[in-house]
């Protein structure tokens, strides 16, 4: 029970990567907040955890601010902040990657976290809580076909390390993960798009050393590890879990 009494808040905790975070943190003893779009699945995520679901757009200022004053509201406290959101175009070259989809990606993925920080850091530092970015591999490395997705990555990474000197001297710690590729909805929507499913789950599998992609529920007990006192000492870490893929 790493997490009795404290308070969670996690954007995307509606489905895959965050949702599996949600419920490592509720089976150690914390109470979780979910952020999602998503009302209906979040609102049902949130009743399965005894926690409390805000619908909210993290691109929009206000629905961030909102989303923390509705947790300050109902626990009267803010410990974690998970920034969990994301999402991808995939098969996009810059030249393939239109202006709507280029700005979708940054504005979800790097300002999407950005603001939650920004009007979480307040109740954090009274808490001195932490704070975990969901950032991925392609934040360390390239990935072809993925540049918007890639580029966003490697600001979160970016900033993730910068917040990380900003906010030490007031013992907020502030890390990220780096998954690689991970069972969750979307990465069945790119297997669909690349047309044969079988192949791609193969292919998908086989560009990891390991021989297989993650399960979400292995990408959240790096996320609560980097949320524990275990990780005391840890702040500006970008943990890379992968599966090998950049080890070579």
């Amino acid at each position: 029970m790493r997490f009795a009494g404290k308070v969670v808040l996690i954007t995307g905790g509606n489905r895959g990567i965050g949702l599996a975070t949600a419920r490592g943190f509720a089976a150690e003893g914390a109470i979780v907040a979910l952020v999602a779009r998503d009302a209906q699945h979040g609102e049902a995520r949130a009743r399965e955890l005894n926690g409390i679901f805000i619908p909210a757009d993290v691109r929009l200022a206000d629905d961030c601010q909102k989303a923390v004053v509705e947790t300050l509201r109902m626990y009267k406290r803010l410990d974690i902040l998970v920034n969990g959101a994301g999402v991808i175009y995939r098969n996009r070259t810059v030249e393939q990657t239109t202006e709507a989809e280029w700005d979708t990606t940054l504005e979800t993925n790097v300002k999407g976290a950005f603001l939650m920080c920004k009007f979480a850091l307040p109740a954090l530092r009274q808490t001195q809580g932490t704070i975990v970015n969901v950032a991925s591999y392609t934040g360390i490395v390239g990935f072809p076909g993925a540049a918007a997705y890639a580029a966003s990555k490697a600001a979160l990474v970016s900033l993730t390390r910068t917040m990380a000197l900003d906010h030490a001297g007031e013992h907020i710690r502030v890390n990220c993960v780096c998954p690689g590729s991970v069972a969750t909805d979307m990465i069945q929507e790119a297997w669909r798009q690349y047309g044969d499913v079988e192949e791609a789950q193969r292919l998908w599998a086989a560009k990891h050393p390991i021989g297989r992609i993650a399960q979400p529920d292995e990408i959240a007990r790096t996320i609560l590890f980097l949320a524990s006192d275990e990780a005391s000492f840890m702040t500006g870490a970008a943990l890379v879990v992968d599966g090998g893929i950049t080890a070579g």
